[in-house]
Formats: structure tokens, C-alpha cells, sequence
């Protein structure tokens, strides 16, 4: 039904926003304001605020906001038209008559649903008859680890083996074939008059939309020797299969009473009723790869939901269906997690073995979106010559590419090929210590003097020097760096092959990371690498105030390659070798905080601490009183 502006506004009128909201979310006074813990997350501290002057309330958790038709559609998964048919019944105002057709449609509906319902009894009392193929059929029921009390839970049933038998029932009931076709119960064989019952020999699942209304059924054969073990009712007036999940209704209220359980997407029915005996919100789609829609549907719910699937190859090949066909619609703060389960193993079969414990502690591992889609395509083929490498790294791009929200595209495209350059990167740092190079995270060890959470005695002494020389380094080091970013912005291709080293330096200063990174995403981006360029896009990004400051403190360096009226030749050679440098201040500055957690009193140790602290003193000495530049032009003469 359609309503015109006059009567909404006319409807929120009579309605106070917090009155609303306040039925469902405990709210207390805050000024002119109403705040709570918001509907949307789980959290401690309120973050979920209700404006009634305004009308409309704010999650800043989750970032929602919206009056208070938004707000029962997100919460109770109404349509507008129902959101507000509940709306005027609160304030106690009538509806707007409908007009011919959309009352036409209404009747439809309602006759659809009457029919559905009965042929709902009609299935469950089969399942209760006292007869060989109802026992065949409890047998199996009971086979899967279901009780009596979970038939009628979840209003199992069974249809029967005959071509008409439930047809012959719903006529008695007063309905016309022709509406059953139109319900999806019944086939009717292509040019002829002849029809038959859809479902024969078959568990009955009801299928209900997110309000629990039944839309259709879907049913598991019986007969191994039947084509279609799982069968699900055509498209009508009332199912849209791309639009509806199975156990959606019943999920969502184990998930009302538990905020923290996540909503997990599983591929069978069966999967479904056991996670919800368990209290695992679970969901499946119907034979297809989840749809726009179903996301959206799911979305609505939780900010990343589960996608769970078998380990096996059918299980895999379906999980990259799910993948390509989400990551287009994937927005910030709005993902999936991914969990592969034990080859040969679904949900149900974990929840009968080995409790539910084990199910909720394979769910607790979930992958990120974007680790399961790096680990997909690493392990598409071999990457063993340079043509195999490239075209990782081309598919890699490719599907950040696919993402339509414009800022995660481009968080994608820079993670992935961070995790592609970290794949190929050489498995020792630049002074041959075979450990993962992680200058970042070593040098706020140091600074925080982080030392002391390691049980083994260090020595004062050496903790103290090491902290001094941090320190020293941090403060000596900005005008260098800003040297180095200086350079490098007027000469970028003098830097395409060295971009390891680069990064290396950089990494000394944090403050320095976010124009590094923009400096190496447009390498990879972009063949226009032109320092008038670079400074426009640097100004999009905001990080033009950050380039002021390196420009300026770049001269306190007296760095010649700084020097305009150098020949370039000499220039080049000397930012390559501060680089170099840099690079290897940063695997020394790694070393010793390295030999400084591991130390224990043994004076071996102690020894190859101080062997460290001096090459780090030495080197930054040179750097700082520009004797490395003198050595290298002496090289450059003798050569």
C-alpha cells in the first residue's frame, strides 16, 4: 500500500520517537535527549541516542539512523507498509483505504496463505499416520538425531506417495486446482489438462519468511533413487527464493536473546534445525548462492555474519560462489567471516558427534573476508616464475576493483598487495637474521620500555642503553627521512627498484607510514608518478599539511642530494645510499630488541647485545654527521 506524505506526517506526529523505541530498547533521559545501549551491537557503554524534537534516533555504533519507521524495519524486519500498518495502530489512527488493485492482491494473498496452512496440517498429520511409508519416514527423523518435540518445532511432516493425494485433500477443503499451481503444490503436466502433487515421498520442511509467515515448503527425498534429493516449492506470489532464507524467523529470535551469537549462513535444512537446537543462529540459503537481496536481508541483522561451510571440494567450490558474488556489495563495517569446517564434515554431523561446543569453537575461528579471498587465489596454481607472480598480483587488483564502495576498494587493493609483497619477500631481514622483519612494532617496544613484561632478568645497564639509543634514534631521524620523502617525490623512478628498502626506512618513523603508503599505493595504481600530480592527489588525501612539514624540516638534514646544482648522477647515488642505510638501522634497531626480550645472563648474550648496540651507535653516527655520504663519494672515485 502506498501513503502519501500528509498521512506519515500525521502519523509520526502522534507518536513520540522514544515511546517507540522505548518498548524495545531501555532508555533513560539525557538532556533533551533519550540514550541507550544500542539494538544494533553489543556493547557497554551507550552509544544509541533518540531525539523526540527531531524525531529520529542515532546509533553511533553502528551508524544507523532513521525515525521510527526505519527503526521497526531494522529491529523487527517489517516492510514499510507493515512498519507503518503497526505505527497506526499504536496511535490509534486508520489506515487509508486501499485501492482496487492493491485489495485484489491482499485477497490473493490471503487465499495463498489459507491454502499453504492447510496443506501444512495435511503434512504433519502424514508424518503421525500409522502406516509403512510414515514409519520410513519417522525412522529417518529419528536417524538424524530429531525427537517428536523437534517435529513439531520446527512443524516437520511428510508427504505421501500417491500423484494426488494432497491434492484430493485440499479440494475437499474447498480450493480449486488452479489455485494450488499457483501455490506451488501441485505440477500440471505441459499441454495437458492432468496435474500432481509436487511433493511425494518427501520430509516437509516449512519455509517462512522473517516474520514467520509460511511462503512455501521444501522437501528431502525419501527415495534414493529420486533425482532431486532436496526440492524446493517454485516462485509465487508469496516466495521468492532470492529473497528468503530458510530458519530466518527462528534465527533471528535466538538471536534477539543472545546478542552475542552470530548469525551463521549453513547450505542444508538439516544443518539449520540442528544449529538452532544447539542456539546457533543459523540460516540457509535455498540451492543457490546467496542472492543481493539475502545479504542485504542478513545485513539488516549483523554487521558480519558467518558464512559456514563443509571442507570438502563441493563445500569450497560453494564458499567461492558465495565470495564473488559478495564482495561487490561489501561496504565499510558491512562483511562476512568465513569458516571451512573438517573435510567431510557439516554442521549437523559436528553438533551429533561432538556437542556444540565444537561447533561454536569452529565458528570462534573464522577467517576475515579478505584472508580467505587472499588465500583462494594463492593457492589457485603454482608461483614459482615471474609470469605465475604477476598474475596473482593482476587477479589480486582485479577483485578490489569488483568492490563498489570507492574507500574499501582501495583498503583492499593496498592490503592485498601488502600481503602479496609480503609473500615473496625474502624470508630473512637486510643483516641476515632469519625472523619476519617487523621494524613497527619493535621500535614501540623499545620506546615503551616494554622489556619487563619478559620474565628473565636483563641487566639495567643494557636495558638503559637501549632505551637511550631509541631514544636518540627517534629524535635524529626525522630530518633524514623527510630528506629521503623529498627526494623521492621529484624522482620516483629512481626509486622502482628499491621499494623494499623504502618501506623498510620509513617504517623508523610512524609519523612518516601514512604519506608512505599513499607514495606506494600510486605506484602500484597509477603510470603518472610526476611530482605535480602526486601533490594534488597528496592534497585529496589530506596529507598535504603532513608534506609541508617534511619539506620543511628536510633542509635540517644538510642531505646532498638535496643540493639542486649536484650532478644527478651523484644525487641518485647517494639517496640510494641513506636508503640502504636507513634500512639497515631499522633490521639493527629489530636485532637488538630482538637479543634484548631473549637475553637471559648468560654473557654470550650480553656480548651479541652490545656487538649490536655499537654497529646501530656507529651507523647512526654516520648518518648523522654525513660521513656515509663522504665514504660513498670515495668509493664512487675510486671506482
Amino acid at each position: 500500500m502506498r501513503f502519501d506524505e500528509r498521512f506519515l506526517d500525521e502519523l509520526k506526529s502522534r507518536l513520540r520517537p522514544s515511546e517507540v523505541i522505548g518498548q524495545s530498547v531501555k532508555l533513560r533521559r539525557q538532556g533533551r535527549e533519550w540514550v541507550g545501549l544500542s539494538p544494533f551491537n553489543k556493547e557497554k557503554s551507550p552509544s544509541f541516542y533518540v531525539n523526540d524534537d527531531k524525531g529520529f534516533y542515532h546509533d553511533f555504533s553502528s551508524g544507523k539512523h532513521g525515525d521510527i519507521i526505519n527503526f521497526l524495519m531494522e529491529t523487527q524486519n517489517y516492510s514499510f507498509s507493515e512498519a507503518v500498518e503497526k505505527l497506526a495502530q499504536l496511535a490509534g489512527i486508520s489506515l487509508p483505504a486501499p485501492s482496487p488493485e492493491h485489495k485484489e492482491i491482499q485477497e490473493k494473498s490471503k487465499t495463498l496463505r489459507d491454502l499453504l496452512s492447510e496443506a501444512q496440517g495435511f503434512f504433519v498429520a502424514q508424518l503421525h499416520k500409522n502406516d509403512e511409508a510414515a514409519d520410513k519416514a519417522r525412522s529417518y527423523l529419528k536417524g538424524r538425531g530429531l525427537t517428536p518435540d523437534d517435529w513439531n518445532r520446527f512443524g516437520l511432516g511428510f508427504s505421501p506417495i500417491g500423484p494426488s493425494a494432497l491434492k484430493d485433500f485440499l479440494i475437499q477443503k474447498g480450493f480449486h486446482p488452479a489455485q494450488m499451481i499457483e501455490a506451488g503444490l501441485l505440477i500440471q503436466v505441459e499441454g495437458q489438462a492432468r496435474t500432481y502433487d509436487r511433493f511425494r515421498e518427501r520430509i516437509q520442511f516449512p519455509i517462512k519468511d522473517a516474520r514467520g509467515q509460511l511462503i512455501s515448503f521444501g522437501g528431502r527425498a525419501l527415495n534414493p533413487q529420486d533425482k532431486a534429493k532436496y526440492l524446493n516449492g517454485p516462485e509465487t506470489a508469496l516466495f521468492h527464493k532470492s529473497h528468503h532464507l530458510y530458519g530466518l524467523d527462528e534465527a533471528i529470535k535466538i538471536a534477539l536473546q543472545d546478542k552475542q551469537t552470530p548469525l551463521v549462513i549453513v547450505e542444508g535444512y538439516m544443518d539449520v534445525i540442528a544449529c538452532h537446537k544447539a542456539g546457533i543462529a543459523a540460516m540457509a540459503p535455498m540451492g543457490t548462492a546467496l542472492s543481493e537481496e539475502q545479504m542485504k536481508l542478513i545485513w539488516r541483522r549483523h554487521d558480519e555474519p558467518i558464512l559456514c561451510f563443509d571442507g570438502d571440494g563441493a563445500g569450497i567450490r560453494a564458499a567461492h560462489r558465495a565470495m564473488d558474488r559478495a564482495l561487490p556489495h561489501l561496504k565499510p563495517g558491512q562483511s562476512f567471516g568465513i569458516v571451512f569446517l573438517p573435510e567431510g564434515q557439516d554442521p549437523d554431523d559436528i553438533l551429533r558427534k561432538s556437542g556444540p561446543k565444537a561447533l561454536k569453537d569452529a565458528l570462534l575461528k573464522k577467517q576475515s573476508f579478505v584472508d580467505a579471498l587472499f588465500e583462494r587465489e594463492k593457492s589457485i596454481g603454482l608461483l614459482a616464475t615471474p609470469e605465475q607472480k604477476a598474475g596473482l598480483r593482476k587477479r589480486l587488483k582485479a577483485l578490489a576493483l569488483q568492490i563498489a564502495d570507492k574507500d574499501l576498494q582501495d583498503a583492499y587493493r593496498n592490503d592485498l598487495i601488502d600481503r602479496y609483497d609480503s609473500l615473496f619477500r625474502p624470508k630473512t631481514n637486510p643483516i641476515g637474521f632469519p625472523i619476519p622483519f617487523q621494524p613497527n612494532q619493535n621500535r614501540r617496544v623499545l620506546k615503551k620500555g616494554a622489556f619487563n613484561q619478559y620474565s628473565n632478568p636483563i641487566p639495567s645497564s643494557a636495558l638503559n642503553e637501549s632505551k637511550a639509543a631509541a631514544k636518540a634514534l627517534s629524535q635524529s631521524l626525522d630530518p633524514l627521512l623527510a630528506s629521503v620523502f623529498v627526494y623521492w617525490l621529484g624522482h620516483m623512478d629512481d626509486g622502482l627498484d628499491f621499494l623494499e628498502p623504502i618501506d623498510q626506512a620509513i617504517s623508523l618513523e610512524p609519523c612518516f607510514k601514512p604519506l608512505g603508503e599513499f607514495l606506494l599505493e600510486r605506484i602500484f595504481s597509477s603510470s603518472r608518478l610526476d611530482k605535480p600530480d602526486l601533490e594534488r592527489h597528496m592534497a585529496d588525501k589530506g596529507l598535504d599539511k603532513l608534506w609541508q612539514d617534511i619539506q620543511a624540516a628536510a633542509p635540517k638534514s644538510s642531505a646532498p642530494y638535496l643540493n639542486q646544482e649536484t650532478p644527478h648522477a651523484r644525487r641518485q647515488r647517494l639517496w640510494l645510499t641513506t636508503v640502504n642505510a636507513l634500512s639497515r638501522l631499522a633490521a639493527l634497531q629489530y636485532a637488538l630488541n630482538l637479543a634484548c626480550q631473549n637475553m637471559q645472563s648468560d654473557p654470550a648474550q650480553i656480548e651479541q647485545m652490545g656487538r649490536l648496540k655499537t654497529d646501530l651507535d656507529e651507523l647512526r653516527r654516520a648518518l648523522k654527521s654525513g660521513q656515509i655520504w663522504q665514504d660513498e663519494d670515495a668509493i664512487a672515485n675510486q671506482t
